[in-house]
Formats: structure tokens, C-alpha cells, sequence
């Protein structure tokens, strides 16, 4: 099926102008340039960039880019030492020689890696060896005291396996309403579990993959752990971290389950409720062995900065992560590198499209400062060290906007918002929206815990409000069918896979409008005295407030 083209919507007008701040008189028009995004996303997800996976010659051209990108847009570096780059240092983990088996009711279930589990680990270490290791249910892994839930109750689940669900308890019965419905919270996200796990002194963890509750098919999971794994230095990992994370196929999960005398689904059910407790599977056990190569690798945070003029100490962040899975297993079609095309070439490819028209307009009062971070895919660890680390004082961050993953299919209806009802950003993101015809929808899919996938999160849980809003909805030109029909295909077939790949088909036109909205905004707050806030109640503002006394 054939989208519009670049050229095409080039030639019908898609070469779409940035206004100025509302009210304000507007500046020579500095048009966003749908075949400069194309070319960079193009560029950034060929084959010889491997994947952008760090500590990779993919990662040395994938920055080398950067660079040389955001200094002819007319920036100026923004990193450390009056460099381009900030330094994250990173453990990485890579497991080889994986053996697993469950053993129940005297019989061997031997499991294939890649196909039935997956198996990692961000422990530092040469060797994990368990044997015959005690299997405990422990429902969603949960322990929330401000909710009143515990699903480990009293039961000492140390040096034992713990097999647990994903998501959290209202996916499956939101009119409970014990995890704000649908949408999920922290909780429901696999980071979370493995840090619970790892509190409750567990030997591992094996989170029941199920499509729905996850948002994703197993072909995600299994190409997104099968690699290298990564992880920030800490100071005491054994506290933190388990011997093994894994995750195995839910057909899996039923027939261990079925072998050791217990009904799955019925245990689901029952793990919706308070009063769950954990359930030994009787008779059952896990087995497993595996290699593990721990070295350390320094990557990189890409920073430009466009100096303020009156406060150049108060800064607006435009935030995406350049990197990707890099090269793995080949699929059916033989293709091992995963290009990570629209995953985020297309993100990191706005943020050097917003900062040529950054620096083609009028200096604005406040720094703009461009973040391309990395090591998104591990564990938004690249994000996760910029906020634990900051070189601009997140006192004085305004705000930020964050591009993830962006629409390259045509214009829509609606501009999506992830994490709607947080933060006061949500009035100015549905005032910019309007100006185009367009309406503002709160997260579409909550269950997905989008909120908390992005490189926008480490940095609003400590308080800077962050937007991440995407064009969603309707497609608002013609042929909508085929539109539709490759955005469904992207999230079915090509998201973290080898296909995430650029098409010369792409239509760029909602993209364009997605940035638009990002640089009205922060216009309007980098010539202002303005701070956006979190709303009342929304977890974040405690950090904000903390912090009250260092902005005017």
C-alpha cells in the first residue's frame, strides 16, 4: 500500500509554518521541513548505524551525528565540560548458555529460551546456577501500603522464586478501582516487580506474559531481553537486584500450573482481591543455569543548548532517546538489525528539526536545552542518570517535552496525552491543539502504563512537569483505510522488531503538527515568568514543591 509520499505532501502544503506564542505578533515564518525529518530518520535507522545499540560503532555514529547535526542547526554543545556529551556509565549483562526447566510432580518441563522464557539478569556476577528452586505465586507482585495491598502478605518468599502477573490488579476488573482503573500505575510495570522482588530478598522472577495486560506480543519481549541487558552502577547491587528476571509464555504458565494441581485462572481472579495470599505450587520447582558476561560501558546523553538571553539559567528541555535494541537474532526474512526507525529515529529526528527552527527564530528570554538520551530501551536509564545527575538545575527546568515514537501516517484528530490530569501542562497542550482543529484526548490506551515507558518519567518523579503528547484518533485525509492499516500493522508487526524500518511513504504531516503544538508552548514559556505546576493529588508534586523557594 502506497501513504503519501514526502514529496507529495511537500507539494500539497505539508511544509507546515511555526506561529509564534499566542498573542504575540509572529515572526518571519520558519517552516518545519518534512523532508529534513525524513532524511535525518532515514539517516538514523539505515543499516550501518547497527541498531543504535550503545557501547556499539552504532552508538560512535549515531553521536558523531548528533553532534554535527544540532551544531549546524545552531546550537551550541550543552553537555559536560563544554562538550557535546554526558557520560553514563553502565553495566552491561550478557547471558549465554541458558538452561531452564521446571520439574513438578516427578516430570521435567524443559523450557526453550527465546521461545518459552527469557532469562537475564543485572546482577554482576560470572555464573547463576538454581537448582530445584521452591516456585511462589505471589499474584501482581504488589506491595503498596498507601493502597492497602500486600500480595507477600507474611510469606517469606527469600531465596525462592516468585512467579507473578503483569500489569496490575484492575486491568482484568477496573471498576474495582484499587490502581486508578485501567490505567495503570507504577506498579503494574515489569521494572517495578523486579525491584519489589529484589526487596523481598527473592532468588528471581518469572512475570506470566499475557499480550492484553502487557500491551505487547511475546516476539516483544523476547527480542527485547535476548540481548545485552543493561543497567546503572549501584553501590550495593545484590540489595537491589535478583539473580534471574525472565518472563515465560502464558501457555506455559496454565500447564505448570494445571501439573502442580492448580487452576491459573482462578488464581488471577483471586489475586484482584485484598485479602490474596501467596500460593506455593506444590510439588514444583525451577531449575536453571546460565553464563553471564559483566562488563561496564560508558555511553552517552547528546546535550545542545540555545543560551537565554534574560535568564539563560532557567531552562525548557525537548527530550527523545536515540538509541535502540541494535543487532540480534535474524527473523524469518534473515534481517538481524533492528533500526528502530519510527522507535525513535523519529523522535530524535524532531529534535534536530526543532532546533534549526529553534535558532532561525528570535533568542528566546530562557535556555532551550535538546537532551538525546540513551539507553532508553534498557530501562530509561539514560534518562534515569541526566535526572540523578542534571546539568541544568531541575529547580529551574520549566518544563520539557518529550518525543517518543511519533506518527508517521497522516494527520489526526486528536493530540493524545499520556499522563492526562498531572499536570498544568494540560491546558496549554489543548489550547495549541485547538488552533489546529484539533482535540485533546486523555491516554487511549492508560493500561499500557505509557507514562511510566518514556524518557519524560525519571524526570517528572522528580518533579519537572513533562509533556508527552502524540497525535491520535481519526485520520483527517484521505485514504484513511490504508492510514489506519499501517499504524495497526506498526504495533502488531513492527514495533522492536527488525521491520521498524523508513519508508519513503511516510506522511510526516501529523508529525509536524505534534511538534508544532511542542515549540507554541515552549515559546510561550521561554518568554515568560510562567512555571507550570502538578495538579492536586497527581504523586509529583511533593518533589516540585520542595523546591518552591528556588524559582521567582
Amino acid at each position: 500500500m502506497r501513504l503519501l509520499s514526502t514529496a507529495a505532501a511537500l507539494a500539497a502544503g505539508a511544509l507546515i509554518s511555526a506561529c509564534a506564542s499566542t498573542g504575540a505578533a509572529p515572526p518571519a515564518p520558519i517552516g518545519f521541513d518534512a523532508a529534513r525529518l525524513s532524511e535525518h530518520a532515514r539517516v538514523l535507522s539505515d543499516d550501518s548505524f547497527e541498531g543504535r545499540g550503545i557501547g556499539t560503532a552504532g552508538e560512535t555514529k549515531t553521536v558523531a551525528y548528533l553532534t554535527e547535526q544540532y551544531a549546524a542547526a545552531g546550537f551550541q554543545p550543552g553537555g559536560e565540560n563544554g562538550g557535546w556529551t554526558q557520560d553514563v556509565t553502565l553495566n552491561r549483562f550478557s547471558v549465554s548458555d541458558a538452561q531452564a526447566a521446571f520439574k513438578v510432580g516427578g516430570e521435567t518441563m524443559r523450557l526453550t529460551p527465546g521461545q518459552e522464557i527469557v532469562i537475564s539478569t543485572r546482577l554482576p556476577g560470572r555464573h547463576v546456577m538454581l537448582t530445584d528452586t521452591p516456585l511462589v505465586f505471589v499474584g501482581y507482585g504488589i506491595k503498596a501500603p498507601e493502597r492497602n495491598w500486600d500480595d507477600f502478605k507474611d510469606v517469606d518468599v527469600r531465596g525462592k522464586i516468585i512467579v507473578v502477573l503483569v500489569n496490575d490488579a484492575d486491568f482484568e476488573q477496573p471498576e474495582l478501582n484499587t490502581f486508578n482503573g485501567r490505567a495503570m500505575t507504577y506498579y503494574g510495570r515489569w521494572t517495578y516487580k523486579y525491584e519489589e522482588a529484589a526487596r523481598q530478598g527473592a532468588a528471581g522472577v518469572i512475570i506470566v506474559h499475557e499480550t492484553a495486560p502487557a500491551s505487547y506480543g511475546w516476539p516483544t519481549v523476547a527480542n527485547s531481553w535476548s540481548g545485552p541487558q543493561f543497567d546503572i552502577v549501584r553501590q550495593n547491587a545484590a540489595s537491589e537486584r535478583v539473580k534471574m528476571e525472565s518472563w515465560i509464555q502464558r501457555d506455559v504458565a496454565v500447564d505448570l500450573f494445571r501439573k502442580a494441581g492448580l487452576d491459573f485462572e482462578a488464581l488471577k481472579t483471586q489475586a484482584r482481591s485484598r485479602d490474596f495470599r501467596p500460593v506455593t505450587l506444590p510439588g514444583a520447582s525451577f531449575s536453571g543455569m546460565f553464563d553471564v558476561a559483566t562488563s561496564q560501558v560508558t555511553t552517552q546523553n547528546v546535550l545542545a543548548r540555545l543560551p537565554g538571553t534574560t535568564h539563560p539559567d532557567e531552562t525548557i528541555l525537548y527530550t527523545a532517546h536515540w538509541d535502540h535494541i541494535g543487532v540480534g537474532e535474524p527473523d524469518a526474512n534473515g534481517d538481524a538489525i533492528f533500526n528502530g526507525a519510527v522507535d525513535n529515529a523519529t523522535g530524535t529526528a524532531a529534535l534536530l528539526e526543532l532546533a534549526r527552527v529553534w535558532a532561525a527564530g528570535p533568542r528566546p528570554e530562557r535556555s532551550i536545552v535538546m537532551i538525546s538520551f540513551t539507553a532508553e530501551e534498557s530501562g530509561l536509564l539514560g534518562s534515569e542518570f541526566y535526572a540523578a545527575n542534571p546539568i541544568y538545575s531541575l529547580e529551574k527546568t520549566v518544563a520539557g517535552f518529550n518525543m517518543d515514537a511519533m506518527n508517521v501516517y497522516g494527520r489526526v484528530a486528536d493530540l493524545g496525552v499520556v499522563g492526562y490530569g498531572q499536570s498544568e501542562l494540560d491546558e496549554r497542550l489543548a489550547a495549541a491543539a485547538a488552533r489546529q482543529g484539533r482535540a485533546i484526548a486523555p491516554d487511549a490506551n492508560p493500561a499500557a502504563g505509557s507514562y511510566f515507558r518514556s524518557d519524560h518519567f525519571p524526570l517528572a518523579k522528580r518533579g519537572v512537569p513533562m509533556a508527552y503528547a502524540e497525535g491520535s484518533g481519526e485520520f483527517r485525509d484521505p485514504p484513511v483505510g490504508p492510514r489506519e492499516a499501517a499504524r495497526d500493522e506498526y504495533g502488531a508487526k513492527r514495533y522492536h522488531q527488525a521491520d521498524d524500518e523508513w519508508s519513503a511513504d511516510w506522511d510526516l504531516g501529523g508529525q509536524i503538527e505534534d511538534m508544532e503544538v511542542a515549540l507554541w508552548i515552549g515559546r510561550d514559556l521561554a518568554n515568560s515568568r510562567d512555571w507550570p505546576g502538578w495538579k492536586p493529588g497527581s504523586e509529583f508534586g511533593p518533589a516540585r514543591a520542595a523546591s518552591a523557594a528556588a524559582r521567582d
